[in-house]
């Protein structure tokens, strides 16, 4: 194995076995979410649910799940949840986001965030989220979110 592909040891590496059917490539990238890459997305009518592979990169100081990164995806799949659930015509920005933690997740784990949006506005949507380790609930998750028109393309 040549140095550029050589596998770091304690991070599980992404096969099409490790990803549950339905899941595909993210379609958005960001400069936050790079370092928690790959991540993958299925999409419903009205939600985008945000799934990942566990891995070491994800953990806190005692290696369990980073409170941050569960917060930070779910903060993503409501709002492009809101997207979804309104035809992406409009942006929407974060007003208000609350998360409760009601358990834990560890390395190997599959992460999905599974997002309802509650009731979309001309100015303001509303979402919610479970945040679901192989399964079961560790944290729930409601966000606000206000619509801000979308850029036009630059000429």
């Amino acid at each position: 194995m040549t140095p550029d592909t050589q596998i770091a040891p304690d991070i599980p590496q992404e096969n099409s076995q490790d990803v549950p059917e339905g899941f595909e490539p993210l379609f958005r990238k960001s400069p936050l979410t790079e370092p928690w890459e790959p991540l993958y997305q299925k999409k419903t009518e009205r939600s985008v649910i945000i799934g990942l592979r566990l891995a070491r990169p994800h953990t806190n100081g005692r290696g369990l799940i980073h409170g941050g990164l569960i917060a930070a995806l779910s903060d993503n799949a409501m709002g492009y949840s809101c997207g979804q659930a309104t035809g992406w015509t409009t942006s929407y920005v974060t007003i208000s986001l609350t998360v409760d933690f009601v358990g834990s997740a560890n390395v190997g784990q599959w992460l999905a965030i599974e997002s309802d949006v509650i009731k979309t506005g001309s100015t303001i949507c509303f979402a919610q989220s479970l945040i679901k380790a192989d399964g079961v609930t560790i944290a729930r998750a409601s966000g606000t979110f206000r619509v801000v028109p979308k850029k036009a393309p630059a000429s």
